[in-house]
């Protein structure tokens, strides 16, 4: 290893959670939104983000934006589809991988919306350095 390049381990687990159900067909940034996550203080990663309705849905899009504390971008959208919730019938969820998303500093933010007014609860695992 170069000498001066010790690699660093997130020093605790950073879990978000927000409910969101304000319809927001926005891709600009503007709009409401959930605050998912704020990174810590010397940045945090994240692995994974899941999103589960908790209502029958149509068809849509959830977004995900990072916000860097005065600009707010779209960086990933998750297609909706239409199901009936029931006895039998399991809510909309999806469970991704983000592999090298970073949040650098604690002025960042990871930020969701949903196109329609349907109820999702949304996650954010990863760690803060």
């Amino acid at each position: 290893m170069p000498a001066g390049t010790t690699p660093i381990f997130p020093a605790s687990v950073a879990l978000g959670m927000v409910q969101i159900s304000t319809a927001n067909a926005n891709r600009d940034g503007t709009g409401t939104m959930g605050t998912l996550l704020t990174a810590g203080a010397n940045g945090t990663r994240i692995d994974r983000l899941v999103v589960k309705a908790t209502v029958t849905t149509t068809a849509g899009m959830i977004r995900v934006f990072v916000h860097d504390g005065t600009n707010t971008r779209l960086i990933r959208e998750v297609v909706v589809s239409a199901i009936t919730v029931g006895a039998s019938t399991a809510a909309f969820e999806s469970d991704l991988v983000t592999p090298d998303l970073y949040l650098p500093t604690s002025s960042h933010q990871l930020r969701v919306s949903t196109e329609k007014a349907e109820t999702f609860n949304v996650y954010a695992f990863g760690g803060a350095y």
